[in-house]
């Protein structure tokens, strides 16, 4: 991926010099070897009751990481080094930033199109552990994850590197594409979020019969996410012909294999519960993410619909 002329978003709170293990203050989380912790799990159930959204949607990316040990993170006192705005400049804040400007500016013309205004989200950079502001405690072991009420996405940059080379999700440069693939998931749930759908499906969550019914409603959130991920890469190489490189989709399509719930369940349990899937199976994460790469529209990633 190509990204020297992207446009760099100022919309970054780069916490990564002041969250880490160990330091004064704060509590740890730890993270059991078989997914998240009973500790995450409960302090993100209090935190979906407390705002009436589904704890799933909260974490967006949590279960990506399920299945794989990690030792306990603590946050550090917040005091010692007050976070950074503005687009970063490493080279790995610095993508982030052109990622997200790029998102920005490309949902920005979609809404504007469809007469509709868009503000971005903000994304809070972090290591190990931070604040999640309304979404509790941010983990690195959650992934990614978006929180509705605040509009912000929290990311540890060292995900990138669990994707590369613990499930081998992509390799080399083609690692720059998954990134933003990932990115774009997320503000895939900020679109969502102010197309009202995310509200909507808490409350068909709520209604639900079962939990496998449920788990159905987040798995359709969550494929759409990915199509609007698609959405945008469609968009982004019409106004930037050449942004992709050889091999960018494979990994991206490489990715989603590698992060659907079938193949997380499989090398974890070793046996596939298709009821228990929260995200999606690798086959149509690849399907979605492919349909809004191929459409470019917010119409075509109607995952709701019919099959998934």
């Amino acid at each position: 991926m190509r990204y020297d002329d992207f446009r760099r978003s100022d919309d970054i709170d780069d916490r990564r010099d002041d969250s880490g293990g160990g330091g004064g203050g704060g509590f740890g989380l730890p993270m059991g070897g078989g997914g998240l912790g009973i500790g995450t799990i409960i302090v993100l159930g209090l935190v979906g009751y407390a705002f009436g959204i589904d704890p799933r949607i909260l974490i967006g990316g949590a279960e990506i990481l399920s299945g794989g040990g990690q030792a306990p993170t603590y946050q550090t006192d917040r005091r010692s080094a007050p976070s950074k705005t503005g687009a970063p400049t490493d080279e790995m804040g610095s993508m982030i930033a052109g990622i997200l400007g790029e998102i920005d500016d490309r949902w920005s013309e979609m809404f504007q199109a469809s007469g509709q205004s868009y503000s971005g989200p903000r994304i809070v950079l972090f290591r190990n552990a931070t604040n999640g502001g309304r979404c509790g405690m941010a983990q690195s072991a959650m992934g990614p994850f978006y929180c509705p009420p605040d509009k912000q996405i929290f990311l540890d940059t060292g995900f990138f590197r669990e994707v590369e080379t613990r499930f081998h999700g992509c390799s080399g440069n083609a690692c720059k594409f998954t990134a933003a693939y990932i990115i774009a998931h997320e503000a895939g749930h900020h679109i969502q979020n102010l197309l009202g759908i995310l509200p909507r499906v808490t409350r068909l969550q709520e209604q639900a019969g079962s939990k496998a019914e449920s788990n159905a409603l987040q798995v359709r959130v969550e494929l759409q996410a990915d199509c609007l991920s698609g959405v945008w890469v469609n968009r982004e190489e019409k106004k930037r012909p050449g942004f992709l490189e050889a091999g960018d989709i494979d990994a991206a399509l490489t990715t989603a294999s590698a992060i659907g719930d079938d193949t997380l369940q499989r090398q974890a349990t070793g046996r596939v519960v298709p009821d228990s899937f929260t995200h999606g199976s690798a086959a149509q994460r690849k399907q979605w993410f492919m349909t809004g790469y191929q459409q470019g529209t917010v119409q075509a990633c109607n995952t709701f619909g019919g099959g998934t």
